[in-house]
Parts: C-alpha cells; sequence; structure tokens
C-alpha cells in the first residue's frame, strides 16, 4: 500500500494529525519526540461518488480507498549531523512515498519550539536538504571520474550536477524548477527532498480567521520557483476532536459550528492521495460498492489485476461508464439497455471515476 509520511519538528501536531486520520493512539505530548519509532496507519480516502453509487445499488458493503500514513518522529536543526533522531528520522523519511511537512502556526505557552510556519519550513527544508547532498556529492564524485571513460553517463552527471547546485545553496530539489528527467534520473537515489510534497499549516483554535493568510503565506514561499506544493490550513486539535464522533450528522455540526463547513482533513486525504499519483475506478453491485486504486495511465488490464492477477492474465475487455453518468442513469442495468455503457479493450487508459465491470476468461 503506498504510504505518505508527516513530517515536522517537535510539537507541530504530527501525532494528533495522524490520529485523526488513522483513528490511532500515537502519544501526542507536548514535549519533544514523544513519537520515537514510526507509527503506521492506515487512513480511508473519502470518496462521495463511491457513497452515492452505493446507494443507487443498495449495496451491503461499501469499501473506499486506502493509503498508509506514517508519523515520523520530530526532526530538529542539526538533525543531518545526527542531532535528536538524527539518522533514524532520516531511515523512516526514505521509506514514503510522498511527504506532508505538518508546520505549526499557533502560540502555546505549555508548548516549546517555534510558532512561525516559516521556521518550521526552513528548519526541515534544510535539514533534508543537506542529508541529500551527502548523498548526492558521493555519487557525483563517482559519476565525475566513470564519465572520462562512459559518455553515456552524461545525463546522470549533468542530473547530479544540477542537484548538487541546489542543494549546496540549501534548496530542495522538489522546489528548484529542476527537470522532469533530471528528477526521473535522480529517482533511484531516493533523494529525501525528490518527492512529492503537500503541506498542513496547524493553526489554533482561536485562530481559525486566519487560515487563508497562513496558507498563502506558506504556499508563496514554496512555490516561488513555479512549482505548485499544494497547501492546506487546519486547525489539527479541532478536525482530531471531530474525527472521535462517529455520527456524520454530530461530526458536520460540530465543524459547521466553528465555520470548518466539511473540515479539512478529509480535503488533506484526497490530496495526499492524488499526490501519490493514485486514481480510483469504482465497482457496484447490491453485494459491494468498492473502490479500487491505479496508477495513472494504467490500462484496462492493470486496473483488473488490482482486483485479481486472473483479471488481468485472462482480460477479454471491459464495460466501463462514467460515475456520473450512471447515477444521472439510475441503474447498470438500464444503463446497459440504452447503450451507455462503452465496450473497452486491452488499450483503454482507465479514467478517475471510471464504473468498471471486467470480462476475463483462465
Amino acid at each position: 500500500m503506498e504510504r505518505f509520511g508527516l513530517v515536522g519538528l517537535p510539537n507541530a501536531g504530527k501525532s494528533s494529525l495522524y490520529n485523526a486520520l488513522t483513528g490511532g493512539g500515537a502519544l501526542a505530548a507536548p514535549y519533544a519526540f514523544a513519537t520515537k519509532d514510526p507509527n503506521i496507519g492506515v487512513a480511508r480516502v473519502p470518496d462521495e461518488r463511491l457513497d452515492r453509487l452505493a446507494v443507487m445499488s443498495a449495496s451491503r458493503n461499501v469499501v473506499h480507498a486506502a493509503v498508509q500514513v506514517v508519523d515520523i518522529g520530530g526532526l530538529v536543526e542539526g538533525a543531518s549531523k545526527g542531532e535528536g533522531l538524527g539518522n533514524r528520522f532520516l531511515a523512516n523519511i526514505r521509506e514514503v512515498d510522498a511527504v506532508v511537512f505538518v508546520l505549526r502556526a499557533f502560540e502555546n505557552d505549555d508548548v516549546s519550539g517555534p510558532s512561525d510556519p516559516l521556521e518550521h519550513l526552513r528548519v526541515v527544508e534544510l535539514e533534508l536538504a543537506l542529508a541529500d547532498l551527502e548523498t548526492v556529492e558521493r555519487r557525483l564524485a563517482q559519476v565525475q571520474r566513470q564519465s572520462k571513460l562512459d559518455r553515456s553517463l552524461g545525463d546522470e552527471l549533468a542530473a547530479l550536477t544540477a542537484a548538487n547546485d541546489a542543494l549546496s545553496a540549501g534548496r530542495p530539489l522538489y522546489r528548484t524548477g529542476l527537470s522532469a528527467d533530471h528528477r526521473r534520473i535522480l529517482a533511484p537515489y531516493f533523494l529525501l527532498t525528490n518527492r512529492r510534497v503537500l503541506a498542513v499549516v496547524n493553526v489554533g483554535e482561536g485562530d481559525l480567521d486566519d487560515i487563508p493568510a497562513a496558507e498563502a503565506m506558506v504556499a508563496a514561499e514554496l512555490n516561488e520557483a513555479g512549482e505548485e506544493v499544494e497547501v492546506i490550513g487546519m486547525c489539527v486539535q479541532l478536525e482530531a476532536e471531530a474525527a472521535t464522533i462517529e455520527d456524520p450528522g454530530e461530526r458536520a455540526e460540530m465543524l459547521e459550528g466553528f465555520g470548518l463547513g466539511e473540515g479539512a482533513l478529509f480535503r488533506m486525504v484526497q490530496r495526499a492521495y492524488h499526490l501519490l499519483g493514485l486514481r480510483t475506478f469504482l465497482t457496484t453491485g447490491d453485494k459491494e460498492s468498492r473502490a479500487w486504486t491505479f496508477y495513472e495511465g494504467s490500462t484496462a488490464p492493470q486496473c483488473a489485476g488490482r482486483i485479481h492477477t486472473d483479471f488481468q492474465r485472462g482480460f477479454i475487455r471491459v464495460e466501463v461508464i462514467q460515475w456520473d453518468e450512471l447515477l444521472g442513469i439510475g441503474s447498470w442495468t438500464k444503463a446497459k439497455e440504452l447503450g451507455k455503457i462503452r465496450l473497452e479493450g486491452k488499450d483503454y487508459i482507465a479514467a478517475d471515476g471510471d464504473v468498471m465491470e471486467f470480462r476475463f476468461n483462465v
């Protein structure tokens, strides 16, 4: 299962956010390094399309897509040199597919550490960049020697040189304007700043009106190089409290009472899901309606394989319709009668929100 890691300074709200996302029991304490070993849980990806299809089909079971969430221990200045959790922190972050920065933007006399989200961002980015620089410098020295005899290393040498220049200035690779080709060439090195990034700005309960300004401030800093790093502001404490309310109506009432609408938590999960390059196709019927995860650009047989390898091995064709068109018609049977169900073959590239039924033979 694809995973994203929650990264930030101690007391930024990572463990509270983890608990809200996963229903986990990570210790959320007002002191540094309450989390030493990473907590790993599963977050359900909310999907209104699936819920509405389940109602249409009167499904007895509804299964949402899910992603893993990793709550990584707090990072401190000097982590790249062994301060705080040091190498343990850096090793844990290397195991995630995408990173969610949790940046503190609240004052609390009982919680130590800075309350400026840009200061949090500066420390996190600098430490990750310094750790990457050490990796790049070692590999660059090797490639510089080898390229004198092997001209095929030219592209790798150019990518490493560009990365070295950026990292030497303390800038993470995801916001240096590095070309897509260079980032692809660097992918095998598992660099910490060559990952997709989402930022959560955590404000206090009394500062909800400041969320748009906090988002804009962090977004301006992150996107100055023309990148598009998404920033979501929220009060993690309130979102975590709302997440413990099982009744959807009561939960919505609480969020609405604070002027938070549907809340930012579900929106954050959906953004992280898409950040990982994941998309959803759907199956629906009276027994079950289910969301299935696939990578953007996958073919119909590859999607079939997400259900079972036999489906992919014996793929014949797929019957497909977009979720909103199916809902408008009212049932799969009626859509078929009206000729609205398309038949697609092995070359069909699945679209997010496709409702599918596979034909196969093994």
